[in-house]
């Protein structure tokens, strides 16, 4: 027969009062055993007596209530973190869900479990920029811990939307001239985060593109007219054209304001009998990264642009900062101002690291060979 104990109630002693008294002190169980000694003589006897029941429930309850303050407090402090994140294409897009998941990954390694630790709110433009204003009014009034912003025009637009909520973009161009900071050591507002110096290596990728093919002498540049300020814009195209002059090649430069704006733009490419293409970075044209890698394998068209995402979509070449990176590095940003740091006291930080990627299968459908010495200097082949 199966003996059964006999267990004392007593009111407010829970299984989580008791886990606590396991996690007591030894000494202190020890000293609520000598009180309740001194109150309560002991019984003898081979089975566990009432009085002794009595007498584990009294140091568990004394223990509980002793540890109740700590729980409490640990209890205060473990507060759920609530943060929007205003993203620009469809999170059904693989390549707007990789740049999720690096994010993911950074808070991750600093110890968020996201639907636990934090809350993450996602806004999608479904890569219509114009929303960003609309998609930002609405996470500014979620009362918000901090919004992150996936690039500059979506920092201005969240900009626009509040001034008090802490503002992380991951991907800015030129912040400093775009206005989102005052400056990179100091940006006195509530914005920080990290550039991608993407204007400042356009030449390094013209020169890139000359090098994979010497007998290039007519290149067309697909940019963004207000892309990036003023200074930003008028420096980049100077600098890529005197990279051009110094390469021999003649550089043609065509405007895209808007997403019905590129067959016109590859029609009068190849109406001035372009060589190759070399894409400008801006929010719109990345977005735009696998339409316009269709329309230069068409219109056989050797492509370089911004990052390693081009040529994973079927563009010859990309070369520029690791945005994945960039995007899990912000989660530094995250937990530091989750911590009590501010936006203002945060200097903006640069990218350390860069990625050259080759796709040698549009190598091969645009009719190119790409020499086995210039292949060494890429970070990834593409076969």
């Amino acid at each position: 027969m199966r003996r059964r104990h006999f267990t004392p109630s007593l009111p407010g002693l829970t299984r989580q009062s008791i886990l606590l008294c396991k996690k007591m002190d030894a000494r202190v169980t020890s000293a609520f055993t000598r009180v309740f000694d001194a109150l309560l003589p002991a019984h003898d006897g081979s089975t566990t007596s009432a009085p002794n029941l009595c007498r584990r429930a009294f140091i568990t309850a004394l223990a509980a209530a002793a540890a109740w303050p700590r729980l409490a407090r640990a209890q205060q402090g473990a507060k759920v973190a609530r943060i929007g994140y205003l993203m620009t294409g469809s999170l059904a897009s693989p390549e707007a869900r990789a740049m999720v998941d690096a994010f993911r990954q950074g808070l991750r390694e600093r110890g968020y479990v996201e639907g636990q630790s934090i809350v993450i709110e996602y806004r999608s433009a479904d890569g219509r920029i114009e929303r960003f204003p609309q998609l930002a009014n609405e996470l500014a009034s979620l009362n918000l811990d901090l919004i992150l912003a996936p690039n500059t025009p979506a920092a201005q637009a969240v900009q626009r939307a509040t001034s008090t909520i802490p503002i992380v973009v991951p991907v800015m161009g030129d912040p400093v001239e775009d206005g989102l900071v005052a400056s990179l050591a100091r940006p006195g507002g509530n914005i920080t985060g990290l550039t991608f110096l993407g204007p400042e290596l356009v030449t390094k990728r013209l020169g890139l593109l000359k090098q994979a093919l010497p007998n290039v002498s007519r290149v067309a540049a697909l940019w963004q007219p207000g892309a990036f300020g003023e200074r930003t814009t008028r420096d980049m195209l100077q600098a890529t054209e005197a990279a051009a002059r110094s390469l021999a090649i003649e550089l043609q430069l065509v405007e895209v304001r808007g997403v019905d704006e590129f067959d016109r733009a590859f029609f009068a490419i190849t109406g001035n009998r372009a060589d190759a293409l070399i894409v400008f970075p801006s929010t719109l044209l990345f977005t735009e990264r696998k339409h316009i890698a269709d329309l230069a394998t068409k219109h056989r068209l050797p492509s370089i642009a911004q990052a390693r995402e081009f040529a994973e979509l079927g563009g010859l070449m990309g070369y520029g900062a690791s945005l994945a990176d960039l995007q899990r590095r912000s989660a530094t940003y995250v937990d530091k101002i989750l911590k009590g740091a501010t936006p203002a006291d945060l200097p903006v930080e640069q990218p350390t690291k860069f990625e050259f990627v080759i796709n040698l299968k549009t190598a091969k459908a645009l009719g190119l060979t790409i020499a086995e010495s210039f292949q060494l200097l890429a970070d990834e082949v593409i076969e």
